[in-house]
């Protein structure tokens, strides 16, 4: 079928991450450290909370990916 289009989503030119990655939490986003084991981290988006478990883990940190929320509400 030519000229069909093709569902997804489309890369955006000009938008770029300023931190190590896309998905996971790294010590240096952390923004302030809350009791419990959690911190606020900041990144392009905005901040968000999470555990320290997550940082520098090497794996994508469900926090900050879904149901991102003002820290500042939650705590």
């Amino acid at each position: 079928m030519a000229g069909a289009k093709r569902g997804g989503r489309r890369h955006i030119t000009g938008n770029s991450i300023t931190t190590k990655s896309w998905f996971g939490s790294h010590s240096e986003m952390v923004v302030d450290e809350l009791p419990n084991g959690k911190v606020v981290c900041e990144d392009d988006s905005g901040k968000y909370i999470t555990t320290k478990s997550m940082l520098d883990s090497g794996l994508a940190d469900p926090n900050r990916y879904n149901n991102r929320k003002n820290p500042d509400e939650s705590v």
